[in-house]
């Protein structure tokens, strides 16, 4: 067992200023043994994401008391008796989506959707089954999406790291388990954009810069990006966005439809509200394709035109996780980092210690930082 430190969330819907309201508690955990099929993890980094605030401010549902944290990266520091294939001391990425290989999402090549990770993350614990995490009283705290990397350690499923070999800093690893693959897959896996294509990327977080520099490397020809905020929209132009727009803009769909060809081939939602998908289906042109990666409070609805889809022969898809194969696509994102294609070390804000986690979500909730990294044994960027 391991005593550390960890960001648990007890409240959720406590009220902004979250640095004031402090709805993240440092406390000490512990960490039980892990099972066969398991890993002990010391986190170096950990990405401050709309997922963890979403569960923090009420909008999607979480079992409580929960350990925080879900985009990160580590080195094994234990191996549990049934795994063979990792080492103490590997470096590796967390995925938040770990597939059992056996139900028929893994069987028909949709591992991101595995029936019975879904079901382990929904009752808060590890797909190996139960949480380990106790906090000072022996009572149980839930891990997030079966990692919980808010904290110096984690005790994760083998299926929840992809081990890495690479130069990249481990800190700033990070953010390929979340921010990447669910961005840059959304493009290449989900919408699969082909050379020439024209992309609109609606939501200009650290998700969605990643669909723009995605949409660069998969060679789109027109790609707009659209936000509320000018700092973001300005960041997109530095990572590959041909034109951009305020998503306020009443005007926006006909601007579009006269930049392109009555419309773009793509919409890549990835700011999780139901305006941006509106805005999205909008711009569409005959036979276009609306891609949605974004997750928006729980039960809201979208609407659209049915005779409008189905007589210009339209498509909505929804994406999770990038529809990204981890173990196949985390280093292939890397490669791509290093080529340059993908310079996701721009995004990155700063790097935060624990007793700054929650003023760090202010600033994710104002629009003010792409990604924070958790540092929770100080910043080493060798």
């Amino acid at each position: 067992m391991i005593d550390c430190k960890g960001m648990v969330l007890r409240d959720a819907g406590l009220p902004a200023p979250y640095a004031d309201s402090q709805p993240l508690k440092l406390e000490t955990v512990t960490l039980l043994d892990p099972k066969p099929s398991d890993l002990v993890v010391k986190v170096i980094g950990a990405g401050l994401c709309h997922s963890d605030l979403s569960f923090m401010d009420g909008n999607r549902i979480g079992t409580l008391p929960m350990l925080m944290g879900h985009e990160g990266a580590g080195e094994v520091v234990e191996v549990g008796a049934g795994v063979d294939d990792v080492k103490v001391g590997d470096k590796v990425v967390f995925q938040f989506a770990p597939s059992c290989g056996r139900c028929e999402m893994c069987q028909s090549g949709r591992p991101q959707i595995c029936l019975a990770a879904v079901k382990a993350r929904g009752e808060g614990g590890l797909l190996s089954g139960g949480s380990r995490i106790r906090d000072a009283n022996g009572e149980k705290i839930a891990h997030f999406t079966g990692i919980s990397c808010f904290a110096e350690y984690a005790v994760v499923n083998r299926g929840s790291v992809v081990v890495i070999d690479d130069p990249i800093p481990l800190v700033d690893a990070a953010v390929f388990g979340c921010a990447v693959m669910t961005g840059t897959g959304a493009v290449l896996n989900t919408a699969r954009i082909q050379a020439g294509e024209s992309v609109a990327v609606f939501g200009l977080g650290g998700v969605g810069l990643c669909g723009v520099m995605g949409a660069k490397a998969s060679g789109a020809e027109i790609i707009i990006g659209v936000d509320l905020e000018e700092a973001k929209r300005e960041k997109a132009i530095e990572l590959g966005a041909t034109h951009t727009f305020d998503a306020r803009d009443p005007e926006l769909a006909s601007k579009v439809a006269d930049l392109t060809r009555g419309g773009v081939d793509v919409a890549v939602e990835l700011a999780g509200a139901i305006k941006a998908m509106e805005g999205a289906y909008s711009v569409l042109r005959r036979g276009g394709r609306l891609v949605t990666a974004g997750l928006t409070p729980s039960g809201a609805k979208f609407g659209f035109d049915h005779g409008d889809l189905v007589a210009n022969e339209k498509a909505v898809i929804g994406s999770y996780m990038g529809s990204s194969v981890p173990v196949r696509d985390i280093p292939r994102f890397l490669r791509m980092y290093h080529a340059g294609a993908l310079p996701v070390d721009k995004l990155i804000d700063g790097y935060l210690g624990f007793e700054e986690v929650n003023a760090g979500f202010d600033r994710l909730a104002q629009g003010k930082a792409l990604r924070q990294l958790l540092a929770p044994h100080g910043v080493n960027r060798a």
